[in-house]
């Protein structure tokens, strides 16, 4: 075969001299190679082949006897079992070979150091040496005498943070000279736990944070609770319907009010305390609740403010009612569900499933025998509530029906047929709609056009009320639908139904189908305030916030542009009571609050309300009654910025902290929240109340689903820190209220995604995947094994620090600067890498690229320093050659100053594991030590280490190096790790310089026994694979033996193969 493969080449090379003259050097210099590699594996093939003749021919002489089936497999069992216990004793052999070289070493090595000297003797090393000893809560960590062997997350993240905290390293100066940079933290509702998103939330802002402190900036990050009105409230009408089995309404207001206080102080508050563990770094002493003095002082001035301006008004309107939480929430709090037919759907407070997706028709008897009027619906419930049946001007068929009127079927109410060009299209269905103007949003429009009566046949929960009849009152809407269906066709006025595809709209709350419900509420006028908002955005010449990704900003564009007025009422007890007094005077008939139109007063207190009530009314008697209702949390959340910050009182904070200079949130609340804030901030503060806009992504599962509890892909960011096993991550569904089906199937998808359950990963390996994953457009996928990687990389860290104390020595003092043009080739290579690493991760930290930062110091730890730069000057430690006498010293620098200032750059990220190894770090004698690496300066680029030739080099270097090992890693296991031979083949003057003056590197890096340069004269090394570098470079490695010609055979014809491929399409191309 070997044959063959040489007239193949043969026949190659001999195409003409058209083929050979369009061939590039590189390409000429690929067949030199291969036809030297080719020589070399016909005579690895020709020694292998004459020795299976030999053995051939002595078998034929032999003549041995035929054996049958049975004895050919007995004799092949017994030569597998000879070959393994051959094998057995080799490796023995081997084991042997090496303790004892181990041991001569260790009795020539010179006897420096104690702890050496004990090891020796036979001594073992103190455990406790590297165990933690005990640090007292907020003192600073006392950490072992020796690093342990490992990285452990849990004993690297004790006590730290506690320390931070005490001493104050968060805790921003009002009247600091330095520039402020402000982040408040979106604020957690008091009721909630630490999810995924949460956790990404602080990572990024703790990144930032910590970044722009260290960059020598007043860093402030403000914590806070929101009081997060209607969860609070349900989540402790059930604690008090669990323990005593009672409602709220069997309290007075303010007992509910104080069990709602006590829960609080209880419980709330925990997602504060995790973010603890997570290594957030804010400042506690300005912690609030939207609920605290200062702020409730706030939200009642803000309110009177914006009353006074004409801003806040009182309306009846339509509101969507949520049946369950009884009361109204805003449009942005409506998820819209879409249904393609006829479906059934489970509903709360129901216990047979719901029927959506379908028309139903029934017909309308006309008064004076005129006949009937057919109307269709989805919510048959709602005729109780018509009144008026709607046509369009120009339809024929019901021009005889203007100005008539037909008649309810059960309640006898007279329904005028109206005409209305606006709502009805004469075209869909049978060009007569039926109006219900206290239930529809629509045809409250209507109502008002025509002067119709609004009647409402809804109680607050769901039920009809007595304006819908006595036959359906007291009924649950959805189960009157069905008894009015069959009512209707008991009159012989159903008319079938159809399917319809219509959008259910849905509480995000509480998931109960959105009731749309006539109520007087207090409203924002959002017109004016929203065009500013607009404008601070996409006004190019007003431009005061930039929305990061940009893409939001077309968003944020069209939303406002279309923005409705901002219900503010909210029916609960648990939240900021509206600041408006009702005044009932005592000659008036009607004394239910809101009887009477112009008499309401808004007031800061009661006094104030007392002193205007005088005023509007004097000399009458009058009784003041607060309205019951209480604001909207996001009204609370929207003044956030302003009121961390002491507004409306004129504070030193907000003077030196306002403007913040960053909101960074999910951009799933861009209008519940970011555009409110901008709305209030400039109306109230005067100024936006941030400068920029970062939109993080959403977390998904790794298989890009929404994280769901029925799904099981919930991630706890705590069971990812500390760790959890399957059977744990099964219970913890198991408390949770699924159902068995949704409970089974939760935890098929556990043991899919977490089979063996989620390994300890540690808080700090946690931040660094979300932070890495930010590139990710929208939607971030969450794998958990990412986590782990990370979490294997801090061990890699930990090493790297091992192995820098122990070669750095106790008695070693870094050096207060290092020159670079007299230390040795590698220390000026990793020094200016280090500076593109520092330029790239501040560059890409300003732009808000968190991913490509992390990604920037995670390249330079992982691949130059620990890959190369740690391996490339360990002769410099362990030869005896008094040449490396400086070289050693010079490393030694460098190693310090790039451990130094690698931990400094990797800190924001990873907060916890930088500040241990920082910590046991040698310090320099020529300055103070600063007492936590989290106050120190972050690291910033010096002119002088910058070396594009070094880098250069270095680049050949690596490329020649990967090639080597490429071969070896082609070589049978158990021979890849021996140093072997290798030969470099340059065909420049160029490269030969530069591999000539780095044939230490080469052979450190690719573990060579000698390395050898040769010409493009020089023969090619027999008994040697080889790899092509470049177009100038070649590498051949010795292989001593091992080599298999078939295999190295294939793959020479593959690579000839495909350089003539490539050869005949660039003749091809030039032809033409």
């Amino acid at each position: 075969m070997h044959a063959n493969l040489r007239l193949a080449l043969n026949l190659f090379v001999r195409r003409g001299n058209n083929i050979i003259r369009s061939t590039s050097p590189f390409a000429i210099s690929k067949l030199s190679s291969f036809s030297k590699a080719v020589t070399m594996v016909e005579s690895e093939t020709k020694s292998s082949e004459m020795e299976k003749k030999d053995s051939t021919e002595a078998g034929l002489a032999s003549e041995p006897k035929q054996l049958t089936p049975e004895e050919l497999e007995r004799k092949k069992k017994k030569e597998e079992k000879a070959k393994e216990k051959e094998l057995k004793k080799l490796k023995a052999a081997q084991k042997a070979e090496a303790a004892k070289l181990q041991a001569q070493q260790s009795s020539n090595a010179p006897k420096t150091g104690k702890k050496k000297n004990l090891k020796r003797e036979g001594l073992e090393d103190n455990p406790e040496d590297y165990v933690d000893p005990e640090t007292p809560l907020g003192e600073k960590k006392r950490i072992s005498r020796q690093m342990a062997k490992a990285y452990n997350p849990s004993a690297v993240e004790n006590s730290w943070y506690a320390w931070w905290e005490m001493s104050n390293f968060s805790v921003a100066d009002s009247s600091s000279s330095k520039p402020p940079f402000v982040i408040v933290l979106p604020p957690p509702n008091v009721t909630g736990a630490l999810h995924i998103g949460h956790a990404l939330t602080a990572a990024i802002q703790d990144t930032i944070i910590r970044w722009r402190r260290m960059s020598g900036y007043n860093a402030l990050w403000v914590p806070g609770m929101d009081h997060a009105g209607i969860a609070t409230q349900v989540v402790v009408e059930k604690k008090l319907k669990k323990e005593m089995n009672k409602t709220r309404h069997d309290f007075s207001r303010q007992e509910f009010v104080d069990e709602v206080w006590k829960w609080k102080n209880k419980y709330g508050g925990t997602i504060l305390k995790q973010l603890r563990r997570l290594g957030a770094s804010l400042d506690w002493s300005r912690e609030c609740f939207t609920m605290d003095e200062q702020r409730s002082k706030a939200v009642t001035e803000a309110f009177v403010r914006l009353y006074e301006e004409g801003l806040i008004y009182r309306e009846i309107r339509l509101v969507n009612w949520d049946t369950i939480l009884k009361t109204a929430i805003s449009d942005i709090e409506v998820l819209h569900d879409d249904v393609f037919g006829r479906e059934l759907r489970q509903i709360p407070g129901y216990k047979d499933p719901v029927e959506f997706g379908v028309l139903t028709s029934f017909a309308y008897p006309l008064e004076g025998d005129l006949g009937e009027i057919v109307v269709a619906t989805t919510r048959v419930e709602t005729m109780l509530g018509d009144t008026a049946i709607a046509v369009h001007p120009d339809d024929k068929r019901y021009k005889h029906l203007h100005g008539k009127f037909a008649i309810h079927p059960f309640n006898g109410r007279k329904l005028p047929i109206i005409c209305d060009a606006i709502l009805v299209d004469m075209h869909f269905g049978t060009g007569a709609v039926k109006i219900t103007p206290a239930h529809d949003p629509n045809d409250f429009e209507v109502g008002k056009r025509h002067n119709l009566e609004f009647i409402n046949i809804f109680t607050d929960d769901g039920k009809i009320n007595r304006n819908g009849g006595s036959e359906f009152a007291g009924m649950l809407r959805f189960e009157a639908r069905v008894a009015l269906t069959e009512a209707l066709k008991k009159k012989g006025l159903y008319r079938g139904f159809k399917d319809n595809p219509m959008r259910l709209g849905i509480c995000s709350r509480s998931q109960d189908v959105v009731e749309p419900l006539i109520k007087p509420q207090w409203y924002v006028n959002c017109k004016g305030i929203a065009k500013e908002a607009l404008d601070v955005v996409m006004n190019d010449d007003n431009r005061k916030i930039e929305i990061i990704p940009k893409q939001y900003a077309a968003e944020w564009k069209r939303w406002l542009e279309n923005i409705l007025d901002w219900c503010i009422s909210r029916q609960l007890w648990w939240g900021h009571q509206i600041p408006a007094w009702y005044v009932t005077l005592k000659d008036d008939e009607q004394k239910e609050i809101g009887s009477y139109n112009g008499r309401w007063v808004v007031a800061r207190n009661e006094k104030e309300a007392q002193e205007e009530a005088q005023q509007l009314f004097p000399g009458k008697q009058f009784q003041l009654s607060q309205d019951p209702d209480v604001l909207d949390t996001w009204f609370s959340s929207g003044l956030f910025p302003l009121t961390v910050l002491g507004w409306p009182d004129d504070t030193k904070d907000l003077r030196t902290f306002y403007p913040t200079s960053v909101l960074e949130t999910g951009h799933d609340i861009l209008f519940f929240w970011v555009a409110r804030m901008v709305m209030m901030g400039i109306k109230l503060g005067g100024d936006v109340p941030f400068r920029k806009v970062y939109l993080h992504p959403m977390i998904r599962d790794a298989h890009g689903r929404k994280m769901s509890k029925s799904l099981g892909n919930v991630i706890d960011p705590l069971d990812v820190i500390t760790g959890i096993t399957l059977e744990e991550l099964h219970k913890k569904l198991e408390e949770s209220n699924l159902d068995p089906t949704e409970l089974e199937k939760a935890k098929e998808g556990q043991v899919k995604d977490f089979p063996n359950g989620i390994p300890e990963c540690g808080a700090d390996a946690l931040r660094f995947a979300l932070v890495s994953y930010t590139s990710q457009s929208d939607k971030i996928n969450l794998d958990i094994q990412r986590v782990v990687g990370y979490r294997q990389w801090c061990n890699k860290l930990w090493n790297a620090i091992r192995f820098a104390m122990g070669k750095l020595g106790d008695d070693y003092t870094p050096p207060v600067d290092v020159v670079p043009d007299v230390i040795p080739f590698s220390c000026q290579w990793i020094l200016s890498v280090l500076n593109k690493a520092i330029s790239k991760t501040v560059l890409s930290l300003d732009s808000y690229e968190f991913s490509d930062a992390a990604t920037a110091i995670y390249s330079w730890w992982q691949f130059q320093l620990c890959d190369v730069f740690i391996e490339v000057i360990k002769p410099y430690f362990s030869s005896k050659d008094s040449e490396f006498v400086s070289e050693k010293k010079f490393a030694q620098d460098t190693l310090w100053v790039c451990l130094d200032t690698g931990l400094r750059l990797l800190h924001p990220f990873m907060p916890y594991i930088t500040e241990e190894l920082w910590q046991r770090l040698p310090s320099r004698s020529d300055c103070a030590r600063k007492e936590s690496i989290m106050i120190c300066d972050y690291p910033s680029t010096v002119e002088v280490w910058n070396n594009d030739t070094v880098e250069s080099e270095m680049d050949l270097v690596e490329a020649v190096v990967k090639s080597l090992r490429s071969i070896r890693s082609l070589l049978p296991a158990n021979e890849r790790h021996e140093r072997r031979s290798g030969f470099v083949l340059c065909r420049s003057n160029d490269a030969t310089g530069i591999i000539q003056r780095r044939q230490l590197e080469i052979s450190t890096l690719a573990s060579l026994s000698s390395i050898t340069v040769l010409g493009e004269n020089d023969v090619s090394p027999a008994g040697c694979a080889v790899s092509v570098v470049n177009e100038v470079v070649s590498v051949y490695l010795e292989l001593r033996g091992s080599i298999n010609a078939e295999a190295e055979r294939e793959k020479l014809k593959i690579k000839m193969e495909e350089i003539q491929k490539g050869n005949l399409m660039s003749l091809t191309i030039m032809h033409h």
